[in-house]
């Protein structure tokens, strides 16, 4: 089955086509680094680490190029810096290093390129000139603003009338726009912040032109897939679609976005128990936290337990149910453990389901499918079927980014040593017990178990275990 994609463009599903199958690439929109990344912010990494998992499978690892961005200088940034009196680049390289930090516990794979805002002024500049240069954008005050009455397509990625826009608008109101929504490409810098040179003066980039720049200098255009969270679509993707075709004199044609992405990609929001994540009511859950306490997988996992374009609820009963999921899986290989796996590959109906439009859930239903067919076949004795239902559910967890750990490890979890004897003698002992049928003694080492907050589960080839949470 070809890979099927939605695009947010055409509103539609299409079939992956790359402009060079030796050359595919893809561009998400990455982390403003001033704090750390809460939970929402970590939906896209991961929905799109999956997607270059598929896209390396497809076309090969060393065919797909992805880069994903980092802001390192922004409004925030700025304000954390004066608040701490310390350099905007002491500021961004603590929170990036946290945020990689976070990404490889959830099993993100590093991108193929990470362009840094402030390693790419020269090209931004140029960037902006080209603009100019075609007549849509013009300068005013020390500001360089993108004219959106040049493009005649504006609107389209988002599906919304300027006139419509414009009328029901939060824009910045300032007496050097020719039109409302007329944005910044150039601006200048307050005292105190950092500032780079250009033509119009000291100053700072505006927000959208940094990916229109970045993605044209590292990877060229038309790229063959831009990603990111669905609030991105209106402004900053339908401004980078109108800078980065207006910049090559495209302004006036119709099918002028297949000049910058030839795919755009977004997933849904994220509530956290039903409501949106906000300080004023407290529950911005951050990501760098949940991570110390949670094991990366089960993040993971629930991220993308609902499809990437459907809203996802964020609440402890989703991570109680995907830790499960997880155990059961889990569960499987331990007991399987003796049974090497054969064959390195996914099944079609995993195939089916992932390759159509990043369908996880159905993809994960495949998972419980293999699971429960080794366990059947453990009991059964059929070891043929056992090392072929292994090889498959290792394989198509490596397309989803879990079942990475040693399964003896994940089940057990971090535990001492002396944890780890007690337990084990218990096991033995309880074993004998039931072997003896001496119920209130297996009862009373149950009850130390659970003393321990040990769960256990029991298998054909002997009981597993693990410390709850």
């Amino acid at each position: 089955m070809p890979l099927v994609l939605h695009d947010t463009l055409h509103r539609e599903k299409r079939v992956f086509t790359p402009r060079d199958p030796d050359r595919v690439t893809l561009y998400v929109c990455g982390p403003t680094v001033y704090d750390y990344a809460h939970i929402g912010n970590a939906r896209p990494p991961v929905v799109f680490d999956v997607l270059v998992r598929l896209l390396r499978r497809q076309f090969g690892a060393d065919k797909v190029i992805y880069a994903r961005n980092v802001t390192d200088v922004d409004d925030k940034i700025n304000a954390k810096a004066a608040k701490e009196g310390t350099p905007i680049g002491d500021v961004t390289s603590r929170y990036e290093a946290a945020y990689l930090d976070d990404m490889s516990r959830l099993n993100v794979s590093p991108p193929d390129i990470a362009p840094h805002v402030t390693d790419h002024m020269d090209a931004i500049v140029k960037q902006i000139g080209a603009i100019m240069d075609q007549g849509c954008a013009y300068a005013a005050e020390g500001h360089v603003l993108f004219d959106v009455s040049s493009y005649e397509t504006y609107g389209r990625l988002s599906g919304r009338n300027l006139d419509d826009m414009i009328a029901g608008a939060r824009v910045e109101v300032a007496p050097y726009k020719k039109n409302p929504h007329d944005f910044v490409l150039w601006k200048p810098s307050k005292e105190g912040e950092p500032s780079w040179p250009s033509p119009w003066g000291e100053g700072r980039p505006g927000w959208h032109i940094e990916c229109s720049a970045m993605i044209e200098e590292t990877l060229g255009l038309p790229i063959d897939i831009h990603g990111g969270g669905i609030d991105l679509v209106f402004p900053h993707h339908e401004n980078e679609i109108a800078q980065g075709v207006c910049a090559h004199g495209h302004a006036h044609e119709p099918e002028a976005h297949a000049e910058y992405s030839r795919y755009w990609m977004h997933n849904g929001f994220l509530t956290v128990d039903a409501e949106k994540m906000s300080k004023s009511i407290g529950n911005v859950l951050l990501l760098h936290d949940l991570v110390q306490n949670v094991p990366g997988e089960v993040v993971r996992w629930a991220l993308l337990s609902a499809h990437y374009r459907q809203p996802l609820d964020w609440n402890q009963a989703l991570l109680d149910q995907s830790r499960k999921a997880l155990d059961r899986l889990y569960g499987a290989l331990h007991r399987a453990a003796a049974v090497d796996a054969n064959g390195d590959e996914p099944p079609a109906d995993f195939l089916t389901a992932i390759e159509d439009d990043i369908n996880t859930p159905g993809a994960m239903s495949t998972l419980f499918a293999l699971s429960s067919e080794i366990e059947r076949a453990m009991t059964a004795g059929d070891h043929g079927v056992v090392a072929r239902a292994k090889g498959e559910l290792i394989a198509s967890g490596a397309v989803l980014g879990v079942l990475q750990a040693d399964p003896a490890d994940w089940l057990e979890g971090e535990v001492s040593d002396a944890l780890r004897t007690e337990v084990e003698g218990l096991l033995e002992q309880r074993a004998a017990a039931r072997a003896g049928k001496d119920w209130p003694e297996a009862d009373r080492i149950r009850d130390r178990l659970n003393a321990l907050n040990v769960v256990v589960m029991d298998g054909p080839q002997g009981a597993t275990w693990r410390v709850k949470g």
